[in-house]
């Protein structure tokens, strides 16, 4: 049976009749005509044909021959195969700074991975993660990348086809420093803030000269350990700007133009140095002001990660075309970055990942968008294993390399025979099934699950997002199926034995959940005390799981913050079996 390559090329055909014959000339040709990463590539019983725009072109070129000669037929077989990508920038983002930071083995097989997918560029997200010189006292339990891990990174990256970018955040997302009494006062707001019906910490850096002089310094330390002359600085989400220290002179010059002049003092000496400048397009969105402001070299990377069947669920309309509309009507440029709809799920979302990927596409191509990059993030103490983003990784890699050739990708079958190299075809299979109970549960809960926050909110989950009874009790049939199926699974790469414990580890947390949930679905406040008793005692043996199931992937820096996130069930479960005492 003729070979299909993956990513889905644009062009390709599989002609039954005379291949190539073991040890049949091979012929390469460089041809700049070709689009840019693109290549031709032609076997017959003259042998094989190569012609390529440039070197990205020849390593995909040949990338895609050797999937094509593994197959069994590969000399009955006369292939015909053009391709180059819809766009020239493809990442991913992988965010190591919500507690869980991935040991060496890991951050090399995400580069295998992704080099499959043909993304071209691997985006690290830190906060406090990496260790800079002089801060210890931020990053001292946090098991942070140091300048070695990067450089060892930044060559596997490179030898893979791969940039590899810093991604430092510069203005929000720094509650790990600030929490910290020598840089509290930095802080936009030193008390805190209120917000979505609870308080926060600081998380918000005050727009001074004197804070963008602060993370300037962090920016020169640790960007030139990166080859690639492109940086993200983030930017995204200051939720207490203008609330605080700065609300006076937002006042007199305007949210936009505040927070823009710190964006543009931090990333002016990297512009001029002649690098590519990302950063997070929220507030810039939402200020056409700004827009005219954007100088050359800045990029501002649009953000949605919630499809718009969902949004439209939940009462919005805010897909990519709406999140992006102000650039769009202007005609600023942009990238797009969907979600890889792994946080805040256990065991994903994956039809939700799928949407808004194939929407982040469809808007990039759109307006020309040079760039699509996919996230991966790690809020609620990132207890969701790597093996849960693969498949959203790949769909995310080949949608952005060609959308039309890839939207209805089996994404199962490529995890299970290119990633996961399981014969029984069970793996791939089992993280697709368990990627949809979240939305089978019929509760339209945005960038997140509510099996996922009934773990970590135990009584506080609001009566509206607790799922049916009727919904409960499939979800917890199809866990027990997937969870029974992974025992007849035989993945035979490296951490196959990984993948499938952490995927029985990421159901059985569900299926706590799942059960923890049921009473109140079906009118009780809460489970009765035995039944609080003893899932008290599977709670307490998960948490000793997941710790051992994350030292399989990560350091352990972040391992007792994200651990503790599990108190307010644990506390409920407590309270709740002893009522009877």
């Amino acid at each position: 049976m003729p070979v299909t390559p993956f990513p889905r090329p644009r062009s390709f055909s599989a002609t039954p009749g005379d291949g190539p014959a073991p040890g049949a000339p091979v012929t390469v040709t460089l041809d700049p005509s070709l689009p840019g990463q693109g290549f031709r590539l032609d076997t017959s019983a003259d042998g094989i044909a190569v012609s390529h725009a440039d070197a990205v072109g020849l390593r995909y070129a040949l990338a895609t021959l050797d999937q094509l000669r593994a197959g069994p037929d590969f000399g009955d077989v006369a292939y015909r195969v053009a391709d180059h990508p819809d766009f020239p920038v493809r990442g991913f983002l992988l965010d190591v700074s919500r507690d869980r930071v991935p040991t060496r083995r890991t951050l090399a097989r995400w580069v295998q991975v992704l080099a499959l997918a043909r993304v071209n560029a691997l985006e690290l997200y830190t906060e406090h993660t990496f260790a800079f010189s002089g801060h210890e006292e931020v990053w001292r339990d946090a098991s942070p990348l140091t300048a070695d891990d990067v450089r060892w990174l930044d060559g596997l990256c490179a030898a893979h086809g791969i940039e590899l970018v810093c991604n430092q955040n510069t203005l929000g997302h720094v509650e790990r420093w600030l929490r910290h009494e020598a840089y509290a006062q930095r802080a936009e707001n030193e008390e805190g803030f209120t917000a979505w019906g609870r308080h926060h910490p600081p998380g918000t850096l005050e727009p001074t000269a004197d804070n963008a002089d602060f993370v300037a310094g962090l920016l020169e330390e640790v960007v030139p350990l990166f080859r690639t002359r492109r940086v993200n600085i983030g930017a995204d989400e200051p939720f207490e700007l203008g609330t605080g220290k700065s609300a006076g002179r937002v006042r007199e010059e305007g949210l936009g133009s505040v927070y823009f002049d710190h964006v543009a003092r931090v990333a002016g000496p990297w512009l001029e140095r002649g690098y590519a400048v990302e950063f997070w397009a929220d507030v810039l969105g939402d200020h056409p002001e700004l827009t005219g402001r954007v100088p050359a070299g800045a990029v501002p990377v649009v953000w949605q990660y919630d499809s718009p069947s969902l949004t439209a669920a939940a009462g919005l309309r805010n897909g990519f075309r709406e999140r992006a509309g102000l650039l769009r009507q202007v005609g600023a440029p942009f990238w797009v970055a969907p979600g890889a709809s792994n946080w805040n799920s256990l065991l994903g979302r994956f039809d939700n990942a799928v949407e808004n990927m194939v929407d982040a596409a469809e808007v990039g191509l759109e307006h020309s968008a040079r760039g699509y990059l996919n996230t991966s993030w790690g809020d609620g103490g990132h207890w969701d294993p790597p093996s849960v983003a693969f498949g959203p990784a790949l769909f995310g890699g080949a949608v952005s390399w060609c959308l039309e050739a890839n939207r209805d990708l089996d994404v199962a079958a490529v995890l299970d025979e290119h990633v996961l190299a399981d014969p029984t075809g069970t793996v791939g299979r089992v993280l697709v099934r368990t990627g949809r109970v979240c939305a089978d549960l019929g509760v339209p809960m945005l960038n997140a699950s509510p099996l996922h926050r009934a773990l970590q909110e135990a009584d506080g989950l609001a009566d509206s997002d607790v799922p049916t009874s009727e919904r409960l009790r499939e979800a917890l049939d199809v866990l027990a199926r997937c969870r029974e199926d992974l025992r007849t699974a035989d993945p035979a790469c490296a951490d196959g034995d990984v993948v499938v414990r952490e995927l029985t580890q990421a159901i059985r947390l569900a299926e706590l959940a799942a059960r923890y949930l049921l009473p109140r679905a079906e009118g009780a406040e809460g489970p009765d005390p035995a039944t609080a008793r003893a899932l008290l005692a599977e709670l307490d043996a998960l948490v000793q799981e997941q710790r051992a199931c994350w030292l399989l992937r990560a350091r352990p820096g972040g391992l007792d913050d994200s651990t503790a996130r599990f108190t307010a069930l644990r506390r409920a479960l407590v309270r709740a079996g002893a009522r009877d005492g």
